[in-house]
């Protein structure tokens, strides 16, 4: 019978495209995984913790958005659980870290060396702007002053991939052709940080925004009778209401970057 069972799931592996199982992976890795991790600090006695967490945990479109999501969820309910324990749980959330290994730098920067025509989905597109120093300086702030179950996020700038564009071809005296390939799907137009009920909750902490743990008891009852009037009026923290960069400041941090400052000089 275990033969029997073994031949029809290779079968059916053969049938399947191996993109139907990423799913399953990000929730290997972003929800067991983060349990696990979790798990082994507690019963281990670490005294503090931080997840690092993404944008796309907020309003998730996809498998990896929402595994994260749900990290998050699991981070929050640990951080419940050893309220009074020696364990100290908190969270970052970020966005687009500058010429990191998911940033569409790199691929700008190559297109542009090559003299490729430089591919944007859409120049109205945005994206907060951080360095991977202020990305460490995050995490840094958050292990050290971090309460249970506290969520970080910093106030970032952001440009338009547009913006991005035209300060890479004047850095490089470059004149490439754009190429406006259109949005791909699941791709979010503005990166958002803070949903509205996080933000109309969160700690102005001058630099970071801290969205403490939600004490409330859960008491259905009296959302029959009222709600919370203030709330209609907040909107979420994204990269379309943050500080814009323009041209000039876009220009000033992109050469503060040790890979552009490299392929500067190569």
């Amino acid at each position: 019978m275990k033969n029997v069972d073994y031949v029809f799931a290779a079968a059916a592996l053969k049938q399947v495209p191996s993109c139907e199982f990423y799913p399953l992976e990000a929730i290997k890795t972003n929800v067991i995984g983060i349990e696990n991790t979790l798990n082994a600090a507690i019963n281990n006695k670490v005294k503090k913790i931080v997840v690092l967490s993404t944008d796309k945990a907020v309003y998730p479109i996809n498998a990896m958005g929402m595994s994260k999501a749900l990290s998050e969820k699991i981070a929050i309910a640990k951080a419940r659980i050893t309220e009074n324990m020696h364990t100290k749980i908190c969270i970052t959330r970020y966005g687009n870290v500058m010429a990191s290994r998911g940033s569409v730098i790199p691929l700008f920067v190559k297109q542009i060396k090559t003299g490729a025509k430089i591919t944007i989905t859409d120049p109205d597109m945005t994206r907060f702007m951080m360095s991977l120093d202020e990305a460490v300086n995050l995490v840094l702030y958050a292990f050290s002053n971090c309460n249970q179950g506290d969520l970080f996020v910093q106030k970032s700038p952001a440009s338009t991939i547009e913006n991005l564009v035209l300060a890479l071809k004047k850095i490089f005296n470059a004149k490439n052709q754009v190429l406006i390939m259109g949005t791909r799907h699941g791709e979010k137009k503005h990166e958002v940080l803070l949903n509205r009920e996080e933000l109309f909750k969160a700690k102005d902490l001058k630099e970071y925004y801290k969205v403490p743990i939600d004490e409330r008891d859960l008491n259905y009852a009296d959302y029959f009778v009222k709600g919370d009037e203030p709330l209609s009026n907040v909107i979420e923290y994204s990269s379309d209401n943050t500080t814009r960069l323009n041209l000039d400041m876009m220009i000033d941090r992109l050469l503060c970057l040790e890979f552009i400052q490299r392929e500067i000089e190569g």
